[in-house]
C-alpha cells in the first residue's frame, strides 16, 4: 500500500470528487453538488481526505471536527479498488486528523440499507448505535449569516 496517497482536497478537486462519488458511494444528500463541496473545502480543506493511486482517486472520506464530535462521511472507494486497504487507510487518516484535535469518539454516518457498508464499518471497530437517531433537516433555500440581500 505504499504506493496509495492520502491528501486533503484542493478546490481543483470538487468536481473530481463529485463524479467519483456517482460511481462509488450510496445515496445523495442535499450537500452533493459544487457549491457543498467547494464550501467543505474552502472552510476546512484537510476535512475531505482523498486516496490517490497513481494519479487516480481511489477512495473519499470526510473527516469533519466541530470542536466537541468527530464526524465521518461519505466513506467511499472505488469499486474495482475495494479490499485493498484504501478504507483501512482513509479511517487512519481520519482518525489521526481527529486526535490530533483532541477528538474522543468517531461518529459515522451509514445508510441502513448499505450492508456492504456496515461490515466495513464493523471490521474498522465502528459498531451501530441503537440508543440515537439522527435528525435532520434539509435547510436549502436558507441564506447564510451575512448583509441582506441587495434589491
Amino acid at each position: 500500500m505504499n504506493d496509495l496517497r492520502i491528501r486533503g482536497a484542493a478546490p481543483a478537486d470538487a468536481e473530481r470528487v463529485l463524479a467519483f462519488w456517482k460511481d462509488a458511494a450510496e445515496g445523495t444528500t442535499v450537500s452533493d453538488d459544487l457549491a457543498g463541496v467547494r464550501g467543505l473545502i474552502a472552510r476546512d480543506p484537510e476535512a475531505l481526505l482523498l486516496a490517490e493511486r497513481d494519479g487516480e482517486l481511489v477512495g473519499t472520506v470526510i473527516a469533519g471536527f466541530d470542536g466537541w464530535r468527530c464526524h465521518l462521511y461519505r466513506l467511499a472507494v472505488h469499486p474495482q479498488r475495494r479490499r485493498q486497504g484504501v478504507a483501512t487507510a482513509l479511517l487512519a487518516a481520519a482518525e489521526a486528523r481527529f486526535t490530533a484535535f483532541g477528538g474522543r469518539r468517531g461518529d459515522a454516518m451509514v445508510l441502513v440499507r448499505n450492508e456492504r457498508a456496515h461490515h466495513a464499518w464493523r471490521s474498522a471497530g465502528y459498531l451501530p448505535n441503537e440508543e440515537w437517531r439522527r435528525w435532520t433537516k434539509p435547510l436549502v433555500g436558507v441564506r447564510p449569516p451575512g448583509p441582506p440581500a441587495a434589491g
